[in-house]
């Protein structure tokens, strides 16, 4: 089966099926089979800020896609567009795959209140306080099944990223991105755990140290205003006067710059000191570090090494590892929330 999904790359469903209809109609039960394998193709998209993107996945199984596409998001013009622009995506989709879905899984950047069923926690603050999930079913006549980012990059690199690859039998995984923010997500048997407030991971907005100074969320010192990129260069502008790119931080810092390596052992200290509150919580079997900052080697050595003196153990085993999805992540994930092992959608 997965070898005749290599094709979809080049033509569409339906002229697949008009150029091999004489082999369907001698094979009626392969037939039967390979359309409803295709009646169940995962469909995700994921909202981001600038672009919306659009990906089909055969199922967990196989993670070639059968159609993936992006538009511009244009959230600047509100949320009634964002929500319409999703609608005009789905509908280009479906024209050129051929393919009609029964569930689609939106990545979203911030997370549905189990409560009151509103967006909340959103950097696209347009969707805070909105019914994202009732709108979108209603524009789209489909099921909509929505998770944060963090989650969305967990459950892909469990499924077919990283974890798949040399941690297969994990049963806890902790995801995390760090880059202009600090998230995570969380996935047990592979399935995501959003927690009873839908918050379950968010461990960027925990307390780590009062030098990050104010938070966006109204709070003082949360991880994300210790370690995310942008605090990372406050720190090493602090130092110098000097207001210069990550990238360049890190640069430096390979060439002995006294600053950088200031600014680097800030990272790796408070990056063990934050998680240790994950693993002496959660004891993950594997932690995925994503976003630009968790492309940092320091992270993965120098941060390891300061997590023994953390954590409520003699050792630090779980590993920590990079992702290997790449920008895949957040919409295979998507994809990933309406398969039925998944949870969401029988």
């Amino acid at each position: 089966m997965p070898a005749i999904f290599l094709m979809f790359d080049l033509i569409s469903v339906q002229r697949f099926y008009r150029e091999t209809s004489n082999f369907f109609q001698q094979h009626s039960l392969f037939a039967i089979l390979f359309f409803k394998t295709m009646d169940r193709a995962l469909w995700g998209i994921d909202l981001g800020g600038t672009k919306t993107e659009g990906v089909i996945l055969p199922s967990l199984d196989e993670a070639r896609p059968l159609l993936r596409l992006r538009i511009d998001t244009e959230s600047n013009k509100g949320y009634d567009h964002i929500v319409h622009q999703a609608k005009k995506l789905v509908g280009e989709m479906k024209q050129q795959s051929g393919l009609t879905p029964t569930a689609i899984g939106f990545g979203t950047p911030g997370v549905l209140d189990p409560l009151s069923q509103t967006m909340k926690n959103c950097n696209s603050t347009a969707l805070n306080g909105r019914p994202l999930k009732k709108d979108l079913e209603e524009i789209l006549g489909v099921d909509a099944f929505l998770a944060n980012d963090a989650n969305c990059f967990a459950l892909a690199e469990t499924h077919w990223g990283i974890v798949k690859e040399k941690f297969p039998t994990a049963a806890v995984v902790f995801g995390i991105i760090m880059g202009s923010g600090v998230g995570g997500g969380i996935v047990i048997n592979g399935k995501v755990w959003n927690g009873h407030h839908g918050i379950a991971g968010e461990w960027g907005h925990n307390h780590l140290d009062d030098s990050g100074g104010a938070c966006y969320c109204g709070k003082t010192g949360c991880v994300e205003t210790v370690i995310s990129g942008p605090a990372l260069q406050k720190f090493y502008a602090g130092l110098t006067g000097n207001n210069i790119s990550l990238k360049e931080i890190v640069l430096r810092y390979r060439q002995n710059d006294e600053a950088a390596i200031k600014t680097i052992q800030r990272l790796s200290h408070f990056f063990a000191k934050a998680v240790s509150v994950v693993i002496n919580l959660l004891d993950p079997d594997v932690i995925v570090v994503g976003g630009g900052v968790g492309n940092i080697d320091a992270l993965y050595n120098e941060g390891r090494e300061s997590l023994k003196k953390f954590i409520f153990n003699n050792r630090a085993d779980v590993p920590i590892v990079k992702p290997s999805l790449g920008d895949s992540a957040g919409v295979f994930g998507a994809a990933a929330l309406v398969a039925p092992q998944t949870g969401n959608y029988q």
